[in-house]
């Protein structure tokens, strides 16, 4: 995040209530062909569940960043909740997904991130573990 949002600051870690960390693939087509057959990182409902994120400090600008990596609108929406009266917004697929492990590259970063904001690294092992994802 702080590569992508230089100025960002990290508040703190939450769970997002009845949310589960999905992989999948997009649906992302550009001439006729995937723009990446992949699995990328989701969160789908799931009642009784949570999945563990991190809160960041960002400005209006980083947030106009945010939209554009994340291919709002056209890929993911964007969903916003109140927490300690600030506003908290988080990107999920605008459509329901294919089940797809991640790749290498891409699983590593999201370790990282998990590794840097001090996430439950448990929950991301088994969350790909159920995508036939096993860490090497």
């Amino acid at each position: 995040m702080v590569e992508r949002c230089k100025g960002s600051v990290h508040l703190k870690n939450y769970y997002l209530k009845d949310y589960e960390l999905y992989f999948c693939w997009n649906g992302n087509i550009k001439n006729g062909k995937p723009t990446n057959p992949d699995g990328v990182a989701n969160i789908i409902k799931k009642s009784g569940s949570s999945v563990p994120g991190a809160i960041w400090k960002i400005s209006d600008k980083h947030e106009k960043s945010l939209d554009s990596y994340e291919g709002y609108p056209k890929i993911y929406k964007k969903n916003k909740f109140k927490l300690d009266n600030q506003k908290v917004i988080y990107y999920i697929l605008n459509r329901d997904c294919e089940k797809r492990p991640p790749n290498d590259e891409y699983t590593n970063i999201i370790i990282q991130g998990y590794k840097d904001c001090n996430l439950d690294r448990e929950y991301l092992v088994k969350r790909l573990s159920d995508h036939n994802y096993n860490i090497k």
